[in-house]
């Protein structure tokens, strides 16, 4: 490469003639790069404060837009192991109102604020979710104003980069609709008090990637992923044992997803992979938690397709093929 380089340079019109071949083929090759959809699992865990797994964030990427799905514990500092600025991120959309979801937003919005390089946003942070979002975030902004007012005038920071751009829906259907990025909204059923709750569905350049969102086992998320090429879902599971050592345990199985039920749900769907996020393995001193391969074995009983338990930094593209690549610490 060093050499052709170099010949190019001190041939010019050689250069012109190859780059003039070069650009010539391209209509005609058939073999130009189609769009991917890149999806990165940035926390996989839940509202266990564990260094392994960050809380639950899945940032995808698609076309122009880099759109984060919740923002939980440690968002801000997996985007940073992945060179993204906080202030590039396009919009933020909320799946529902438990904690462990939300509690990595005041940093993106914040610190997403400062100037470069993990910051610098001067424009609204675009949040998307369901009716009462605009509470919550007129709650933060309350909480934080102290801090805001100082920022703006000690540092003189854009006063449009610390506002809000909201967007709330009370139905399913599509919520984001630019530049051939899709993002569909779907009711899932995480409990009966735990109301809204939805899942999302992004579609790009004829691919697809469903996230299930916290959810027990529901037909309409299954309806809204048909033809879906990923399918992300939450997963939780405990021995038998730990069920008679705390009735508190069931109640939490109750609001989820199990092994067997998730396979089910992948069954019907069909996808090219199925992966599994935002882990809930529930465990206590006399009990260890279920491990990956038991996951795998118990979904197995349900579900024989490609199937992967989701790490954090995971990254999955989504072309004519699925590639699925680990980070490399």
């Amino acid at each position: 490469m060093q050499t052709v380089r170099r010949n190019l340079i001190a041939k010019p019109e050689i250069a012109f003639s190859v780059l003039a071949l070069l650009v010539a083929a391209l209509p005609l090759s058939g073999h130009t790069q189609a769009p991917t959809l890149d999806v990165t699992l940035l926390g996989t865990g839940d509202p266990v404060p564990r260094v392994d797994r960050f809380g639950p964030s899945i940032l995808v990427e698609a076309g122009p837009y880099r759109l984060l799905f919740d923002a939980g514990r440690g968002a801000s500092q997996r985007l940073t192991q992945l060179d993204i600025s906080l202030g590039d991120i396009d919009a933020v959309f909320i799946t529902h109102f438990h904690s462990d979801h939300l509690s990595g937003l005041p940093d993106i919005w914040l610190t997403g604020w400062l100037p470069p390089p993990f910051g610098r946003r001067d424009q609204p942070l675009r949040v998307i979710g369901p009716d009462g979002l605009t509470g919550i975030l007129d709650g933060l902004r309350q909480a934080f104003d102290p801090d805001i007012q100082i920022r703006l005038v000690d540092e003189q920071l854009p006063p449009r980069g610390i506002e809000f751009d909201i967007s709330e829906y009370s139905a399913d259907g599509i919520v984001f609709d630019e530049e051939g990025v899709t993002v569909t909204a779907f009711a899932v059923d995480h409990g009966q008090y735990i109301k809204p709750s939805y899942g999302y569905r992004v579609d790009y350049a004829g691919r697809s990637v469903v996230l299930s969102g916290d959810t027990r086992f529901d037909e309409n998320l299954i309806e809204a992923a048909r033809g879906a090429d990923v399918v992300i879902h939450e997963v939780a599971a405990a021995r038998e044992e730990m069920l008679a050592f705390d009735e508190r345990i069931q109640l939490i199985l109750d609001h989820h997803t199990t092994p067997e039920e998730a396979g089910i749900v992948f069954d019907r769907i069909s996808p090219k992979l199925a992966i599994y996020s935002h882990l809930t393995l529930l465990s206590s001193p006399d009990s260890p938690e279920v491990t990956l391969d038991e996951l795998i074995q118990r979904t197995r009983a349900n579900y024989a397709g490609r199937l992967l338990v989701g790490e954090d930094l995971m990254r999955i593209e989504i072309g004519e093929a699925v590639s699925v690549h680990r980070f490399q610490y």
